[in-house]
């Protein structure tokens, strides 16, 4: 594994990291009176910001409207990103997951509809896959896509579907034909979620927020000319969709939970607890020192599945494992987090005596959620258990 920088990577994490400096805006901290809705459009300005000095979607093929960059430029990015706090875009589905796919397997047409305004968040792209019989299991999807001359009528419920609640576009999976082997007879289509009979619920979460919604889809009509890919091949195109999700999805991750680290560490030293500092507390080093020793494992991880990626140009199974690991870390972490500061570590922002605004407890309530999103860890745990251990397949 070399993942030594060359000249040229150098110039462009420099380019970057310059351009960061110069314009990440200052960070709205929590517990500031700022609804979902606003903080939003702030994401939304700042990656047509990003967009317009040309760092949107680095690493999409320039004819395509990106910079051509390198799986390896990209992860920088990822990092430069984490490193400067710079908020994350708004179309962050459109980016990662979304677009990829469509270069992959769209005609021409849908790249040159489709794409521009993703990079722009003009156009904002949710995900239609989990089903609430299937979850993540894409090939169990039941949701009806019939056909009716140059149209398909859809009747559809997905669930835990985010950013469904401010999308222009949603990047569906139907199932077309119903006679079909499982893993078969699926198409991806792409549904204009201002569509006559499209409606969406959204989803509470005990974290305060409402960032997942419900999906409903009651006789749609969706141009066959929306369909990416080949009718009843839409297993594949998902499948491509899903390893963009994973392939670079913990690059940044390391640099966000070793701030996290820190910043506990440092509340350790700062605390005073039975007339010491906590940071003196044999019980309270040890534990800390296994979460930093995992948090290094991570890295490690991470960097061996991107020197892997480079040299194949495949994202490979092992992204479950970086998934499972860093989904349930932080839930340790978080829990490791309220252990230590005690009742405090619980108040919500807007208590006076809350830590950080309440960081920590909204941190500890959306881990919840991390071994849910982007794959469940029992899924995760079948594709390793399959493709990585050599498994048989338990259906």
């Amino acid at each position: 594994m070399d993942l030594t920088l060359t000249p040229e990577q150098i110039q462009f994490r420099d380019e970057l990291r310059a351009w960061l400096k110069a314009n990440v805006p200052a960070p709205v901290p929590r517990g500031t009176e700022e609804s979902m809705e606003q903080r939003f459009a702030r994401l939304r300005v700042w990656q047509r910001q990003l967009f317009d000095a040309g760092w949107a979607g680095v690493s999409w093929p320039k004819d395509c409207g990106g910079r051509g960059a390198s799986l390896l430029e990209q992860v920088i990015f990822l990092e430069e990103m984490a490193r400067a706090q710079a908020p994350q875009m708004a179309n962050t589905l459109g980016l990662g997951l979304i677009g990829p796919t469509i270069i992959h397997y769209g005609t021409q047409e849908q790249k040159m509809r489709y794409l521009p305004k993703i990079l722009s968040a003009e156009e904002i792209w949710c995900q239609g896959f989990s089903e609430p019989n299937a979850g993540s299991d894409v090939a169990g999807i039941r949701s009806d896509g019939r056909l009716d001359g140059d149209h398909f009528v859809i009747n559809a419920h997905k669930v835990w579907n985010s950013y469904g609640w401010v999308a222009d576009w949603c990047a569906l999976v139907v199932r077309t034909d119903p006679t079909a082997a499982k893993h078969k007879g699926l198409t991806y289509i792409l549904v204009d979620m201002k569509s006559p009979g499209v409606e969406v619920r959204p989803i509470r979460q005990m974290s305060g927020e409402s960032e997942f919604a419900e999906l409903y889809f009651r006789d749609v009509r969706v141009p066959v000319a929306n369909v990416l890919g080949k009718v009843n091949s839409g297993w594949e195109v998902a499948l491509g969709t899903l390893m963009h999700e994973r392939a670079t999805l913990g690059s940044s991750i390391t640099i966000v939970y070793r701030r996290m680290f820190d910043k506990l560490v440092a509340y350790t030293k700062n605390t005073i607890r039975s007339g010491r500092p906590l940071s003196e507390d044999k019980g309270i080093r040890q534990k800390l020192a296994q979460a930093y020793a995992e948090l290094e494992v991570f890295r490690v991880a991470q960097l061996r599945s991107v020197a892997r990626v480079s040299s194949t140009g495949v994202p490979g199974p092992e992204g479950s494992f970086l998934k499972i690991f860093w989904s349930e870390y932080n839930q340790r972490f978080q829990q490791l987090a309220q252990e230590i500061m005690g009742p405090y570590g619980t108040l919500e922002e807007g208590s006076p005596y809350a830590i950080d605004g309440g960081e920590w407890a909204y941190g500890f309530l959306r881990t919840r959620g991390n071994t849910i999103e982007a794959g469940t860890s029992e899924i995760q745990r079948n594709i390793i258990g399959h493709f990585v251990l050599g498994f048989p397949k338990s259906y």
